[in-house]
């Protein structure tokens, strides 16, 4: 596996794939286990598997689901959606997913991510970020999928999420999700270097050549994608594509 990670980003709604533009407008795209076996196929790196409106509704993970999707993956797989409980995790965990990823959570309950470290480790969480410009140009923190904004400094808020255990940080731009014009760099940059574990950059990604400006530019040690690996063309053409791993290392060069 390469030091410098490329993950796609799925979206789960139900039992199956969508795409989102800015957190909103959910577009279905097809079945996830398919997904996953043409993710195989092609040697991904890791996934992240994100379900959209488990937050939102307060619904427990589809253990079910998520099972059978984690039976077909040959990689690292994460997951995120309404994680609350160390029952939970636990329950994850014992799927085989690697990796539980906790926004919203963090908000409700501070002491949980120190929790789960004590209980499962650093290498098991990833604390995502969710940004969001507002009207005066400066970031907001988000929670429940980008529906509800949270008090806090972003960087001084990822600070706390390492200090509290966290053993990885995704930062998701709600502004550039879907839009497919380039990675968040200011944002991305400042966090990753402020931080002692790796950061993955995630929201915009639209070619190749963002993530290699974005490896270029920033100390980011992942670069997460949803339209990238999902579409083909101008049209949107649903395509489950990823470059080979030749093409990545000279991508990440």
């Amino acid at each position: 596996m390469l030091s410098k990670r490329v993950i796609p980003v799925l979206l789960l709604r139900g039992n199956g794939l969508y795409k989102t533009v800015q957190f909103k407008n959910p577009v279905y795209i097809g079945d996830p286990i398919n997904a996953v076996k043409i993710f195989n196929e092609k040697e991904v790196d890791e996934l992240c598997f994100l379900d959209i409106e488990a937050s939102k509704n307060k619904t427990e993970p589809n253990y079910a689901l998520l099972e059978k999707i984690v039976d077909e993956a040959f990689m690292p797989f994460g997951y995120g959606g309404n994680i609350t409980t160390i029952p939970q995790v636990r329950q994850l965990l014992k799927t085989g997913i690697e990796k539980v990823i906790i926004n919203t959570a963090v908000f409700e309950n501070p002491n949980f991510i120190p929790a789960l470290f004590d209980k499962f480790g650093a290498s098991t969480i990833v604390a995502a970020v969710d940004v969001k410009k507002n009207i005066f140009g400066k970031y907001d923190l988000y929670s429940h999928n980008g529906t509800k904004v949270q008090k806090g400094n972003v960087f001084e808020h990822c600070q706390q999420l390492e200090k509290a255990g966290a053993g990885e940080i995704l930062v998701n731009s709600i502004d550039r999700d879907g839009k497919m014009m380039g990675y968040d760099l200011p944002l991305i940059k400042e966090i990753a270097n402020r931080a002692g574990i790796p950061v993955l950059a995630c929201g915009g990604a639209g070619k190749l050549a963002d993530i290699k400006i974005c490896s270029a530019q920033t100390n980011a040690a992942g670069f997460a994608a949803g339209s990238l690996f999902v579409y083909h063309g101008p049209h949107k053409a649903v395509l489950i594509n990823y470059p080979p791993q030749k093409e990545l290392k000279e991508l990440l060069a």
